[in-house]
C-alpha cells in the first residue's frame, strides 16, 4: 500500500514538473503572426486619428514616422520622427524646439504609432516580457503577459507597465492595460479591442478606453478583475480612420 502511494506521488510530481509555464516570447510571436503585423517590418502605412494624419515607414529597423496637422491659423505643422530624432516643420520650414518640447512631441508621435500597430512593437529590443498566468475576461480565457522596459532604448516612459491579454485559442490581442506617470498626472487605463478588421493582411483594431471608477491606490495587475466586476468607466473610443498599408 505504501509503495502504491509512493508511486502515485511520484507520478503526480512528474506530471506537475512536465507542465511547463507557457513562454511569454512564444505567445507574443504567435500573436504577431496571427495579426499579420510582422508584415510591418518592411512596409509603409497611413491613417487618421482624431483628425490628424499619421504616416509610417519601416525597413528592417530603419523607420520614419510623421504627424501632419493644421493649427487654428491654418499653418501646416509636420513632425517627422526617425532613427536620428524628431524634426518639426511649420509650412515646410524647420522650427527649433527646446528639449522638453522635442521630448513631448517625440513621445506623442511614438505612442500613437505604437498603439496603432500592436502587437508588432512587443518584440522591440527594450521590451521585457513576463508570463503572468491565465485570466478570464467575459468568460473567455486569455494568456496574460506583463511588459516592462529596459531603461536603455525604452524611451522617457520606460518605467510604464503594460499588460496584454491574448486569446488562448487564436492569439488575438483583445485587451491591454497600462500605467502612466506624466507631467499632467498619473493613472491607469484599460482598453478593449473592437472593430477588428484586416487591411492588406494586417489586423487593425479600435478600442474602448476605460479608467477605474476610483484610481486612488489602484492595482494595475488586477484591472481585468475590475473590468469583469464593472468597476471601470468608459472614458473614450480610440478609432483609426482611412487606414492604408502598402508593401
Amino acid at each position: 500500500m505504501i509503495r502504491k502511494i509512493h508511486i502515485v506521488l511520484l507520478a503526480t510530481l512528474f506530471i506537475a514538473c512536465s507542465e511547463k509555464v507557457p513562454d511569454a516570447q512564444a505567445i507574443v510571436d504567435q500573436a504577431i503572426q496571427a495579426s499579420g503585423t510582422e508584415n510591418l517590418e518592411k512596409a509603409s502605412a497611413r491613417f487618421v486619428f482624431r483628425s490628424v494624419t499619421y504616416s509610417y515607414q519601416m525597413n528592417e529597423g530603419s523607420y520614419k514616422y510623421s504627424r501632419l496637422q493644421t493649427d487654428s491659423l491654418q499653418n501646416e505643422i509636420k513632425d517627422i520622427l526617425n532613427n536620428e530624432g524628431l524634426t518639426r516643420y511649420i509650412n515646410d520650414t524647420v522650427v527649433a524646439l527646446e528639449q522638453k518640447k522635442k521630448e513631448a512631441y517625440t513621445a506623442s508621435v511614438n505612442s500613437v504609432i505604437y498603439f496603432a500597430f500592436l502587437p508588432f512593437s512587443l518584440n522591440d529590443g527594450a521590451v521585457i516580457k513576463e508570463y503572468v498566468g491565465k485570466s478570464k475576461i467575459r468568460n473567455q480565457e486569455y494568456h496574460k503577459i506583463k511588459v516592462t522596459f529596459n531603461a536603455e532604448g525604452g524611451g522617457e516612459d520606460f518605467e510604464d507597465v503594460f499588460y496584454y491579454w491574448f486569446d488562448v485559442n487564436d492569439f488575438s490581442m483583445d485587451f491591454l492595460a497600462y500605467s502612466y506617470n506624466e507631467d499632467e498626472g498619473k493613472g491607469v487605463r484599460f482598453r478593449e479591442a473592437l472593430n477588428s478588421r484586416k487591411v492588406n493582411n494586417v489586423v487593425i483594431q479600435d478600442y474602448n478606453n476605460y479608467k477605474p471608477i476610483n484610481e486612488d491606490g489602484f492595482d494595475l495587475s488586477t484591472i481585468d478583475e475590475a473590468f469583469n466586476d464593472g468597476k471601470l468607466n468608459l472614458l473614450s473610443v480610440i478609432a483609426l480612420e482611412d487606414v492604408e498599408i502598402m508593401y
